[in-house]
Parts: C-alpha cells; structure tokens; sequence
C-alpha cells in the first residue's frame, strides 16, 4: 500500500484517480504530477516501483499544498476575515451562506434543518 502525504493511495486504481484521494490534488493537478515525473495515466499504483512513487512524494512535498497544512491555511484565512469583521466574515460567524446565494429560500445545508415559528397558526 502506498502512503503518500499521511493519505493511503488505494493500490488497484490508476495513478491519476488514486492521486486525487488526497486533500489539494484534483484531476488537473494529478496529470500535472504524472507529467512532470512521466509516469502514465494508464498504470495502476500496484504497478509503480518504489522509487517512481519516491518521486511522487517529493514532488507533491516540494511543490504543492495538501492534506493538514491545506487545512489548516484555509481555517487561518476564515479566522483572519472573522477577526477583521468584514462581510465574509460575519457571515462565517453567523454560519450563513458567504458568497451571495439567497437565503429566504434554500440555503438549509448552511442554515441547518428548519426551526419552527411560534404564532405562525390561526
């Protein structure tokens, strides 16, 4: 089983699904990493050698962002506009849609589950 990025890369896939397991790497990335070490997309991870996933890993450590580190940058912007108090982040706080969708209808995956009003029957 190969372990790249404290993620376990499922071994029967190919190389470019078994990339995007991890957190930061989509399918562009994951063909951007397979063509800068030239390895092809039609090869399974229980394919590759030892060294050719070496390669995998340095490349992803050098050059990209992922996992835990990814996280825990985007949480320090969510906590830097909070502490402004800009609009992105009062809506952050208020755990309200931030980038302008409606709220008077929808918006129930941020909101939570529907509260009832009292004084609503006749």
């Amino acid at each position: 089983m190969a372990r790249i990025a404290g993620v376990n890369i499922p071994t029967g896939k190919r190389v470019l699904i078994a990339l995007t397991y991890i957190a930061g790497i989509g399918s562009t990335k994951a063909e951007e990493i397979c063509e800068a070490i030239g390895i092809d997309r039609a090869r399974r991870v229980n394919e590759l050698s030892d060294a050719e996933i070496l390669k995998v890993r340095e490349y992803i450590d050098s050059n990209l962002t992922v996992e835990g580190d990814l996280r825990r940058e985007t949480q320090m912007n969510i906590k830097r506009h909070m502490d402004l108090g800009s609009y992105r982040g009062l809506r952050h706080r208020r755990n309200l849609p931030v980038r302008g969708q409606r709220t008077s209808t929808n918006a129930r995956t941020r909101k939570g589950p529907a509260k009832a009003i009292a004084g609503k029957k006749k």
